[in-house]
């Protein structure tokens, strides 16, 4: 493996102040890119900014990727101080209540449905055509098991991250020849701040799905999309990949 796999190479990952998207971001700046933080809490984004060593080439945008407009014009300012996005990493995501599909408010359901699919959307949407007019990009949508396996309690975080996995698979197939591959990335449970959103009771239910019996760890993940976002990931798009401690059988 190349060390400085990313020389060169700029990056915009959503929700990357913290989590799994942060870990994404420093492994990426690690081996050589420039990389923009895209996160909707101000004060996490300038935490996180610290946390790069010396040398670093690392922006922050503070947006919410739900509003058309503010993905748009953050691509504009990010590519002005970066230079061209080569790299998407969606990765922001919320959990939603726990609770029974019956009892779920319409704002609840539309509000997960809101951040964790339709903003995939619309930063793939203001990126890709950059990518496609340049012949080489790579999106990596972190999506996850529940979008496969369908978690109880969770129905409208299962149904969006089956909805990434679907627009994945789509774009794909459209970039397919073009020097841009889009693949995601289906990791079990991961302990991250997400976990603040549920309940205890939720937490147990997940690690008693995982064979291995612990939760997955962000660099673990970031391992992965790293590898997806990288040139050595040249054969694979519209794919999903796995990262779930056994819990996945298909």
């Amino acid at each position: 493996m190349s060390e400085m796999r990313f020389s060169g190479r700029s990056a915009a990952i959503t929700g990357g102040a913290r989590g799994i998207g942060l870990a994404v971001a420093r492994r990426l700046a690690a081996e050589g890119a420039r990389v923009a933080l895209w996160d909707l809490d101000g004060t996490a984004l300038d935490v996180a900014r610290g946390e790069f060593p010396p040398g670093a080439t690392v922006t922050t945008s503070r947006l919410d990727i739900t509003d058309e407009a503010a993905v748009s014009a953050a691509a504009a300012e990010t590519q002005q101080a970066i230079g061209p996005l080569d790299i998407l990493i969606n990765n922001a995501g919320i959990t939603g209540p726990n609770q029974k599909s019956w009892d779920y408010s319409l704002a609840d359901w539309q509000r997960v449905m809101d951040v964790d699919l339709t903003a995939v959307f619309l930063c793939c949407r203001a990126l890709l055509p950059g990518m496609l007019s340049r012949g080489y990009g790579r999106v990596v949508n972190i999506a996850s098991v529940a979008g496969k396996e369908g978690n109880p309690n969770a129905a409208a975080y299962s149904t969006a991250k089956a909805g990434v996995i679907g627009l994945t698979k789509s774009l794909g197939k459209e970039t397919a020849g073009s020097g841009v591959i889009v693949n995601c990335v289906t990791p079990a449970a991961v302990e991250t701040d997400i976990f603040k959103q549920m309940t205890p009771e939720f937490i147990q239910y997940m690690l008693s799905k995982i064979p291995m019996g612990r939760f997955g760890k962000v660099e673990e993940v970031a391992a992965l999309a790293a590898w997806l976002a990288s040139e050595e990931c040249s054969f694979s798009t519209g794919a999903v990949f796995d990262i779930s401690g056994g819990r996945a059988t298909y």
